[in-house]
């Protein structure tokens, strides 16, 4: 496997913004020579970034036969549009690196929990935005990545999302902790801008979605407005709604449970699974 950690600086960045890549070997007798890639993002309020819905989530796709990324992206201090920046960047950066890595150039799939949800889908609304493909276009250049060459507003694109209990909207159901720390003393500003489910388009990837009802911090309706966005643009989508479980339930079983036992919730176990099927039937099959 190659395992190597790649500093992501952009303008704002913190100094531990990072990209941790899990590519696995390509050997001539296994009959695979390009794997879809998943790209994390964990949550954390856009405050930190938990470990709880990072490597772990990596494990388990690398226990499908992708590849898999975790980036540690800025958090406030650092404000708006630097983590989105940073992902951008990310996705540019692993594209560059398809054929050295052997992943499929358009099976990069981008997820993200709660505020890491957020993160996903900015750039999944976002990722044709000329400010975007400017800034990710002039950092390749400056720092001779491999995605330099030939760099275009495409290589941004995510091929797929996969949210869970995202932090969509910054209306009523709004997670107002997120947006503070996201956009800082441009909060009035930018709030509006920022509600993702108002910046949904026909060139929005196709989305995995998962949430529970009894979610109290996010509540549910912000997977429902963003679903219902996505419906209207003709964007795919898979939701999935749980009645039971609360905020942050990561994997849901013991392997991300918090240190008083706490985010077990087994009715909420079979969202991997069903992501995988997922990526399978829409990505790994369709590019057979």
């Amino acid at each position: 496997m190659i395992n190597k950690v790649y500093p992501i600086q952009v303008e704002g960045s913190q100094p531990y913004a990072r990209l941790t890549v899990y590519i696995q070997e390509h050997y001539e007798e296994i009959g695979i020579d390009h794997r879809p890639l998943v790209l994390i993002c964990p949550g954390g309020a856009y405050a930190y970034t938990s470990p709880r819905e990072g490597e772990a989530y990596a494990m388990q796709f690398l226990s499908f036969g992708y590849h898999a990324a975790v980036l540690n992206y800025s958090c406030a201090p650092s404000v708006y549009p630097t983590a989105l920046t940073e992902l951008a960047l990310s996705v540019a950066m692993i594209r560059g690196h398809a054929e050295e890595w052997h992943v499929a150039p358009d099976q990069i799939i981008v997820m993200g929990s709660s505020a890491g949800g957020h993160l996903a889908a900015s750039l999944g609304v976002f990722w044709q935005e000329a400010f975007l493909g400017e800034a990710v276009g002039s950092l390749a250049a400056r720092q001779s990545l491999p995605c330099a060459e030939g760099f275009g507003q495409e290589m941004l694109r995510p091929d797929g999302l996969i949210l869970c209990y995202p932090v969509i909207t910054s209306g009523e159901f709004a997670h107002r902790g997120s947006f503070e720390n996201l956009l800082g003393e441009r909060e009035a500003e930018l709030t509006e801008a920022m509600s993702l489910e108002n910046r949904v388009s026909a060139k929005t990837p196709p989305v995995f979605l998962w949430h529970t009802f009894e979610d109290n911090a996010v509540p549910v309706e912000n997977s429902l407005l963003f679903a219902s966005a996505l419906r209207r643009a003709g964007v795919s989508t898979e939701f999935h709604m749980y009645p039971k479980g609360g905020h942050g339930l990561a994997l849901a079983n013991r392997l991300t449970a918090t240190r008083d036992g706490g985010a077990i919730q087994e009715e909420c176990t079979s969202w991997i699974s069903l992501a995988h099927t997922w990526v399978e039937s829409r990505f790994v099959k369709a590019g057979e």
